[in-house]
């Protein structure tokens, strides 16, 4: 197996990161936090050499996180209108659902109906958890860091698409004719799980 493509690399160099991230919170012995450091040190060299990205990049994604680690939070919208799932366009030119990360002080609902009116100028109201996923068991490309993805659906109050810095269009699409997805944040198989939890009301939320 080519290096690049074996997955253990990536999982060793993330394990590294949180030891060393958990030991510089607890530790308060100066060569122990030392130690930890050079640990720290190691896992960014790892993700630079399997990656080819500059070490001070990697530093500033991978490494610049203090306290207890612990995954992200990514929240998106499925919206329905007529049987069809609203989706908007990013300034790339692929299409996703309405989300984003989770702010320090929002909760899954309130960050779920921002994202909502930021990207796609909609008020609504999150009425329904679909799923917790665990992003890197279902979206590419893998990220050096854990994300736990929260899939909500909402009914619409209110508002309208208004372009902004981080969209340009929003379109409702019926499950056959979904288009180029940013499949880093949502692909064509998650949408079809929010249809499937949209027409069913005993829906069973899945969770990894």
């Amino acid at each position: 197996m080519n290096k690049n493509t074996d997955p253990r690399w990536l999982e060793w160099a993330k394990e590294l990161q949180f030891i060393a991230q958990a030991g510089l919170t607890y530790s308060r012995d100066p060569f122990d936090i030392e130690r930890f450091e050079r640990i720290r040190e190691i896992s960014a060299e790892i993700m630079s050499h399997q990656s080819d990205l500059p070490i001070e990049k990697v530093k500033e994604l991978f490494c610049n996180e203090t306290g207890f680690q612990t995954p992200k939070l990514d929240t998106r919208a499925a919206i329905f209108n007529d049987g069809k799932i609203l989706l908007v366009k990013e300034k790339a030119g692929v299409w996703s659902m309405p989300g984003g990360w989770v702010d320090v002080n929002q909760s899954i609902k309130t960050n779920t109906e921002k994202e909502v009116k930021e990207e796609a100028g909609l008020d609504v109201k999150a009425v329904r958890l679909i799923a917790l996923q665990d992003r890197n068991l279902h979206n590419v490309p893998p990220y050096a860091y854990n994300v736990c993805k929260a899939f909500v659906l909402c009914e619409v109050t209110g508002g309208s698409f208004q372009s902004n810095i981080e969209t340009t269009e929003s379109s409702y699409f019926s499950l056959d004719e979904i288009p180029a997805l940013a499949e880093e944040k949502n692909n064509k198989e998650q949408i079809a799980m929010c249809f499937a939890a949209y027409l069913d009301e005993n829906w069973k939320v899945p969770f990894d």
